[in-house]
């Protein structure tokens, strides 16, 4: 009867520089592309690449799903469809702020017209959510959309992934 042979030592010459893959927590560097019907919404390409944590709300999770296996290096385009990406819209992120509000966080000359993009503190104050505005009254108050601009809408999604810690 012969003994099972033991595994051979690791061979630590090996060359190190194999392709990483993403994983969920990886920390990742890459372009990315976010398209809809009407178009281009946010694109890094061609500019200072992302660095996100897969996990940490960077992106939604239907995104960071599409990244999970890729290697370090590879390009590759996802269509999703209508409100995978972010959701449905929803009527509800549809609110009026008040001029008085306005002026307590931001600037009281501040001039807002439809369309514009509105940053506003969190209410801890550690980071900023975004409205588009969509209506100005005459008493200064300002309807805002605070539903991502991508929502119920298809999704394209181009990625190069740079890097993967």
């Amino acid at each position: 009867m012969s003994e099972p042979m033991s595994p051979a030592p690791a061979d630590h010459t090996a060359d190190n520089t194999a392709a990483q893959t993403v994983v969920a927590g990886a920390f990742l560097t890459l372009h990315y592309r976010l398209s809809g019907p009407s178009g281009e919404v946010v694109s890094t390409f061609g500019g200072k690449p992302s660095t996100l944590s897969l996990g940490a709300g960077d992106l939604s999770p239907a995104l960071e799903e599409k990244l999970l296996g890729l290697l370090e290096g590879e390009e590759a385009s996802f269509e999703l469809p209508a409100g995978a990406a972010f959701g449905e819209r929803n009527p509800e992120m549809l609110q009026w702020v008040s001029a008085k509000l306005l002026h307590e966080l931001g600037d009281p000359q501040e001039v807002y017209l439809p369309g514009e993009v509105v940053e506003f503190p969190t209410p801890d104050g550690q980071g900023s959510y975004a409205g588009a505005v969509v209506q100005v009254r005459e008493d200064g108050a300002v309807r805002f959309d605070f539903n991502h601009p991508l929502a119920g809408q298809p999704v394209r999604f181009d990625v190069q992934i740079i890097g993967v810690l």
